[in-house]
């Protein structure tokens, strides 16, 4: 499997509009960093993570084109959900699927009610929702796919344990425990770490240690990263081994 980090940035991207710190004005392309998204090739599937406002861009900088199997999607706040219009080109290959709990898909029929008319306007993207469930097992292909409940602040949100080797996390503060039962014997752990001061509805760098330390996967990755988190180079510096600041254009083979 492998997995590109589309991009690894928190709500507003980085450079910041406006803000003019070491990080936002770094030269160094780790420290720029779009909203959070990742592509997923697996022995049988492409599948999109998310799929933000900057998906568009991300596409056109990977240069890449190709039936995508599936889209997961984590929550249903804007920069994980606001590029869905932008598959349309990827409905050439067909109808592409949409998975979310309910909450979102109800969300995104609020908010996008042209993209799941029975007759559809033509040129509107060809997608459709597949409602599951956290802790319910589903397939996309033959890549078995499982969604972990996770809490961002106080609102319920997925995380998936895909093929069984790897996991992709965002947007969390905390973790029922059951669903750290799910996330265990991991190659690969992709979760969010996004500032070094806490927050209210996201992990801060050294939640995301203990996490981290507590799921014990081979390898954790941190995404969802803001400019508060400081300069890439120096938090590199700042991290175990085996735990890594993600950036974009970032691919990790498994």
């Amino acid at each position: 499997m492998k997995l590109r980090i589309l991009g690894s940035g928190t709500s507003t991207g980085v450079p910041e509009i406006g803000c003019k710190c070491d990080v936002c004005t770094s030269t160094d392309p780790r420290d720029n960093r779009l909203r959070a998204s990742s592509l997923l090739h697996t022995d049988d599937a492409v599948i999109l993570i998310d799929c933000g406002p900057d998906f568009r861009e991300q596409m056109l900088r990977a240069s890449l084109f190709e039936k995508l199997d599936g889209v997961l999607i984590t929550h249903e706040h804007y920069d994980h959900v606001g590029g869905l219009d932008d598959l349309r080109p990827f409905a050439r290959f067909g109808e592409i699927p949409v998975y979310s709990d309910a909450y979102t898909a109800s969300h995104l029929r609020a908010r996008m009610p042209y993209c799941f008319l029975e007759h559809k306007y033509p040129g509107v993207p060809q997608i459709y929702l597949q409602e599951v469930e956290a802790e319910k097992t589903f397939y996309i292909n033959n890549t078995e796919i499982t969604p972990i409940q996770v809490i961002h602040g106080r609102l319920p949100i997925l995380g998936y344990r895909i093929g069984g080797r790897m996991a992709y996390i965002t947007d969390m503060s905390t973790m029922p425990e059951e669903s750290y039962e799910q996330l265990k014997n991991l190659d690969i752990l992709v979760v969010n770490a996004l500032r070094v001061k806490p927050h209210p509805t996201h992990q801060s760098i050294s939640e995301a240690l203990i996490t981290a330390e507590r799921i014990g996967a081979r390898e954790t990755y941190f995404i969802h990263i803001s400019h508060h988190a400081g300069l890439h180079a120096e938090l590199e510096k700042q991290l175990p081994p085996h735990i890594h600041p993600g950036f974009d254009g970032m691919e990790i083979e498994f």
